[in-house]
């Protein structure tokens, strides 16, 4: 039995009492015998255990993040606010159910029980991906922590699943890949050359108008060094330092210089150049998007030819020319 035994200044003790009759040697009941034990310091820690618990709950409860548990047969024993918001099932409709059985598609099934197994038997598995379905059948990705739950004397006693949304992160994921995949398409299929090397000057990215111009297509260039094995040697210093200076975050723009095709004929490009920088703002090489102008240059050298004739002629002419 227990009660609080007041101390002389007044303080609170404990007591677990267990009470006697006290009988004489005729047998007569003369009394009773308590024999108690001070247990203050017990009920502090069994209140503080307490105090804790119930601060846990709160905290699983009210987390920003999908907590379920379940116990060794899979089925739910825990459900926490959030995974109510998110899949729109309310604690009350899956608490007792099987929690694979009843609500993972059949398609992840396996593998979802796969990983609570596991946990089941001692063994955490940290960011799975499966997708979890919602009361009214919408998807939501989720990344699941799943840890081993076991009791006060270390036995299993189920399995916590600590989740995180990562619905928009993934629809984020897959417009980025569409983006890129895009961008790729974009820069394979432009009517300009275009080119891209690494830190190294080693060529990354070769389009098909830049492997139609040269005559070397993309798998005999990939890897190689461009300044020194497709420029030409009277060239090579002034498209290094034009690459350099993108490599350092400078811009290049209208720099013509003659790129030689795998037949040996110059093609006359003009060049723009400009880091390439990856998603967390480092420099990793260079793109280099490029312009025929050999037509163009032709066309000048035609017209100067013309302009030096006409000059000529008025200037040798049997007649007096003036303007």
């Amino acid at each position: 039995f227990e009660f609080p035994l007041y101390t002389k200044d007044g303080r609170a003790v404990e007591v677990l009492l267990n009470a006697t009759p006290r009988i004489d040697s005729n047998g007569k009941l003369v009394g009773v015998v308590g024999v108690g034990q001070d247990i203050t310091e017990k009920k502090q820690a069994e209140a503080e255990l307490t105090r804790v618990a119930d601060d846990l709950r709160t905290l699983i409860d009210t987390a920003n993040a999908p907590i379920f548990g379940i116990d060794p047969q899979g089925c739910v024993n825990e459900w926490n606010q959030k995974a109510a918001e998110i899949t729109g099932r309310s604690k009350d409709e899956v608490m007792g159910h099987d929690l694979v059985a009843e609500f993972i598609s059949p398609d992840y099934r396996d593998s979802v029980k796969a990983v609570l197994d596991n946990a089941l038997n001692g063994i955490v598995t940290a960011n799975f991906e499966f997708p979890l379905y919602t009361k009214q059948g919408q998807r939501v990705e989720v990344l699941l922590n799943a840890t081993t739950r076991r009791d006060g004397n270390g036995n299993v006693s189920g399995v916590v699943g600590v989740g995180q949304d990562i619905t928009e992160r993934k629809a984020a994921e897959k417009q980025s890949q569409t983006i890129a995949n895009d961008l790729t398409k974009l820069i394979d299929t432009a009517n300009a050359p275009i080119f891209g090397i690494d830190t190294n000057g080693f060529v990354n990215e070769w389009n098909q108008k830049a492997a139609e111009i040269t005559g070397f297509c993309k798998e005999e260039v990939m890897g190689r060094d461009l300044v020194q094995e497709f420029i030409s040697a009277e060239f090579k210093t002034s498209v290094q330092m034009v690459l350099q200076n993108a490599l350092k975050g400078h811009n290049t723009a209208n720099f013509e210089f003659p790129l030689y095709t795998k037949d040996g004929r110059a093609v006359e490009v003009l060049l723009n150049a400009t880091p390439r920088i990856d998603s967390n703002g480092k420099l990793v090489g260079v793109v280099g998007v490029g312009q025929d102008i050999t037509e163009k240059k032709q066309a000048e050298a035609e017209l100067t030819r013309v302009a030096d004739d006409l000059r000529t002629l008025i200037d040798t002419a049997n007649a007096p020319i003036f303007g």
